[in-house]
């Protein structure tokens, strides 16, 4: 249905939405518009794909407040890293202009699903429409009667393009991105079009047109349909891989057929956590967030065969290659929530990530298409691989990944954003075991470390005693004695920062002085000097692989606890503005906890580690009430692909991976009046929460398989055995429930 007046809105609207209501499943919860408005920095985007995979596409705008879409990408390459292929429908006469005109649309007529999309285009009256495939997809443009009929075809990156028609109604084309890597599409129109570039501002008929940032035209008579179908592929590998995606998956599919297998194959995976109980406005979080943990990473094996950046050349494989993954966002909670939901893949991604290695030479930490990003800060696949490890994970070479973590640990600069060889910096932490700060004013004469994003010496230091804890647990498991040791060791450098003055991690000089600072505001932009987005108060607990190391550190269990009831009660020291021109990530503020931002997630569950478990059961409630709602506004932070909904899923399940590299989960509050889990070897977890109401948040007590469970805690082993962990929950706390250790 084409939406062409006014006067249809409401009509159009209802006809969506009961669409919507009437998909399968929990499938018409999901909402990809769902932090399209960013608290300070990255909005979510409305990603259209199936799940992990290559074929990514959403409108390009500013956010969802934006009414203008400035194009049509036929491919996202990297989350927030670049796109390729431009197309954007125009009813007008061709000029210069209309390359860079925006297109308005109206919100009201977007559908925005997981597997289509659709909009309207209001100055010029033409309708969008598009599904994905895997290494394809369709788009369907419906033009107005008696206009003109235009595609027009640019590119988004800087290097040798080309665009190529080889028919009437077929086109090629080549985008160079990231400087060196090739991107191919081969596409199929549903009519008969003349091919044409421009020369100055006049429209000229060619069959081809090449070099930097090329531009072309496809026009169609006005007696042609007014629907034009766009199909097309795209390959990392090949032009004639290009063409063989399409016949792969396009040659006798259309846009119809596409959404329906579309729709599927996210049924399949939004369909292996069931819920019941809660609200709808509940239930729209907690799917919208599981759909966000199938966008990253992405599977780029074409036919047998996958182009690698980490060595420039294409390689045959019988397994996925998995590109596009922040770890630093990720290890925390959208890596463990996919060795439950899906450890195959798990395995699959850990494969691709040794294969890196051998291929570069070194463990990849930010994973994307182009290569490892020199992004943030820490070497957290450790974390990821050491979890998996220890939960029983085994479809990689386990030896190799060892090789190539005791590698980046031994021999890679620790600097923040920044790949290479170490330095004297490293040198130095390796001896005196910290990372060196320089005082404010100081000038800066390592020429390695980073302009803007400074040493982070503090951030550096616990980022790292964490990788190294997990590399000593990853070397226990294989038999590597001497380096479980030295890496325990070096697991405890956190320690030589802590002031017992202060009560917090605080920098020191290389000479071993306390540097002076004020650790809720000094730093530079986001504290950059000594932590990384975010102030000491949030750092004080980065200390996830040794809680009772830090709870010593503190004084004991109850100066641990009131020191956490002090983090979200202490004040900013100064207003909301000011804080947040400096600390931009600092958000989703709760005293001096940032819900928005990744470090902070495993605060809360702290409770569970003093005598007043029931704490962490009313924070956690409170912080996804208050932070994680189903609307445009609805992610705290920048989300990064997985990298904070899994907290959401997580949380609203009702537990949690305090410390990844553990087997273990502690418990939260649960959301729902019962979750289950269906895994992949057949068994089910569930999650029940007897006497269930927003109100009855605080667990009064609990069972797990029947029997009675009087600890916070349970192990991995007992969600992938199957059973069924029970609470009875009421509106008060008991303050006695889960005080067994």
């Amino acid at each position: 249905m084409v939406c062409l007046a006014v006067s249809l809105t409401f009509a159009c609207n209802s006809t969506a939405w009961a669409q919507q209501a009437a998909e399968p499943g929990n499938l018409k919860y999901i909402d990809p518009s769902i932090g399209n408005v960013g608290q300070l920095l990255e909005p979510t985007r409305p990603t259209v794909q199936l799940p992990n995979q290559m074929m990514r596409m959403f409108p390009i705008r500013k956010d969802y407040i934006d009414d203008q879409i400035s194009s049509f990408p036929l491919i996202i390459l990297s989350h927030r890293l670049g796109q390729a292929f431009s197309v954007k429908p125009s009813a007008g006469r061709v000029s210069d202009s209309s390359f860079s005109a925006r297109m308005a649309y109206d919100h009201d007529l977007e559908v925005l699903r997981p597997w289509e999309y659709s909009t309207y285009l209001v100055d010029e009256d033409i309708s969008v429409k598009y599904a994905p495939g895997k290494k394809a997809g369709i788009f369907q443009f419906d033009f107005p009667e008696n206009a003109d009929k235009h595609i027009l075809l640019s590119t988004y990156n800087d290097g040798p393009a080309e665009w190529r028609a080889i028919s009437g109604n077929e086109i090629t084309g080549i985008e160079t991105y990231h400087g060196d890597i090739k991107v191919y599409v081969y596409a199929v129109l549903s009519e008969h079009a003349e091919f044409g570039t421009l020369t100055g501002d006049k429209a000229v008929n060619t069959t081809e047109v090449t070099g930097n940032n090329a531009r072309a035209w496809l026009s169609f008579p006005r007696s042609t349909s007014r629907t034009i179908g766009f199909k097309y592929a795209v390959s990392l590998v090949s032009a004639a891989q290009a063409k063989k995606n399409y016949l792969n998956e396009l040659a006798n599919a259309g846009l119809n057929d596409l959404q329906a297998s579309g729709q599927d194959a996210w049924q399949k995976v939004i369909g292996q956590i069931q819920v019941s109980g809660g609200t709808d406005a509940q239930k729209r979080t907690f799917y919208s967030a599981l759909y966000r943990c199938y966008e990253r990473p992405v599977d780029i094996l074409e036919d047998g065969q996958y182009y690698s950046g980490y060595d420039k050349k294409t390689h045959k494989s019988n397994r996925p290659f998995y590109v596009d993954d922040w770890m630093w966002d990720t290890y925390l909670a959208h890596h463990p929530l996919r060795t439950i939901l899906n450890p195959v893949q798990e395995e699959d991604i850990l494969n691709s990530y040794v294969n890196m290695f051998g291929q570069s030479g070194w463990m990849p930490t930010f994973p994307v298409l182009f290569g490892d990003h020199a992004c943030m800060n820490g070497f957290h696949s450790a974390v990821v691989f050491t979890d998996a490890l220890n939960k029983g994970l085994r479809r990689f070479d386990v030896d190799k990944a060892y090789q190539g973590l005791l590698k980046n640990a031994t021999q890679a600069t620790m600097l923040p954003w920044r790949n290479g060889p170490k330095g004297p910096l490293e040198d130095f932490y390796y001896s005196k075991g910290y990372f060196p700060a320089l005082h404010p004013g100081e000038k800066e004469t390592n020429l390695m470390v980073d302009e803007f994003e400074k040493r982070q010496a503090v951030a550096v230091t616990l980022g790292h005693s964490y990788d190294d804890w997990a590399l000593a647990q990853y070397a226990t498991k294989i038999g590597r004695s001497n380096d479980a040791i030295k890496f325990g060791s070096r697991a405890l450098n956190y320690k030589n920062l802590w002031n017992t003055n202060e009560r917090m991690f605080m920098p020191k000089d290389d000479k071993g002085q306390w540097i002076a600072i004020d650790p809720k505001f000094d730093g530079g932009p986001g504290g950059r000097d000594y932590y990384d987005e975010n102030n000491g108060w949030t750092y004080m607990w980065q200390v996830q692989h040794d809680i009772p190391g830090l709870i010593g550190l503190m004084g004991g269990h109850e100066k641990f606890e009131e020191r956490l009831d002090q983090l979200f009660r202490e004040d900013l020291g100064r207003s909301k503005q000011d804080l947040q021109v400096k600390f931009p990530d600092f958000t989703g503020i709760v005293g001096q906890y940032s819900m928005g931002n990744e470090p902070s997630f495993h605060i809360p569950y702290l409770y569970n580690y003093t005598k007043s478990p029931w704490k962490t059961q009313k924070r956690i409630r409170m912080l996804l009430d208050v932070w994680f709602k189903d609307n445009i506004f609805g992610i705290p932070g920048d989300e990064d692909g997985g990298g904070m909904t899994a907290f959401v899923v997580f949380s609203s399940t009702g537990f949690y991976p305090v410390t990844p590299g553990v087997p273990a989960y502690t418990i939260g509050s649960p959301v729902f009046e019962q979750v289950t889990i269906n895994l992949q070897n057949g068994k089910q977890f569930k999650v029940t929460a007897k006497n269930y109401s927003v109100k009855n948040k605080y667990i009064q007590s609990a069972t797990l398989n029947g029997a009675v469970l009087d600890t916070p805690f349970f192990r991995h082993t007992d969600i992938m055995g199957g059973g069924e962990l029970t609470f009875v929950m009421g509106p008060k706390p008991n303050k006695s429930w889960g005080l067994k250790k």
